[in-house]
């Protein structure tokens, strides 16, 4: 049986493809799935709606039609795993563990030390927080063995 994860969050480095890669290095059986990663896609996804004066009609527009993704994806998961940047505030990766949250959907934060303060709340309903790729793959390792 397939353990389903979604991978939510920041989008400017490899930490995706590096649990994705361990998994598969460790034999398991996890299908990974995540947001669109493309950043000016992600911002256009509504543009095709109609063509907007006001930048916030059109982010409107754009976070709805993700949200179809990003809300299917989440639901239909096993795991979420939510990685915070450091140099970005992700404010869509707070809002992906918020709705994990009022699901009760089991998910792990994926940052640095640096950033615990700010993420206290959010590491707080969180079932662990990982520093590493690797850590998440240990865990994923853990809970998908029979």
């Amino acid at each position: 049986m397939s353990f389903y994860v979604y991978l939510s969050g920041e989008i400017h480095t490899d930490w995706r493809e590096q649990i994705a890669q361990g998994a598969e290095a460790a034999g398991l059986d996890v299908v990974f799935t995540s947001p669109v990663t493309d950043h000016e896609a992600s911002d256009a996804a509504g543009d095709h709606l109609g063509t907007e004066g006001n930048q916030f009609w059109r982010d409107h527009k754009s976070s709805k039609v993700n949200a179809i993704r990003t809300r299917t994806l989440i639901e239909q998961s096993d795991l979420v795993v939510v990685r915070f940047g450091d140099k970005y505030k992700q404010w869509n990766a707070a809002f992906d563990a918020g709705y994990c949250a009022a699901l009760d959907k089991p998910y792990i934060t994926l940052h640095g030390e640096e950033i615990i303060h700010p993420l206290k709340e959010v590491d707080a309903a969180a079932m662990a927080w990982a520093t590493t790729p690797e850590q998440v793959v240990e865990i994923l390792r853990y809970v998908t063995r029979a």
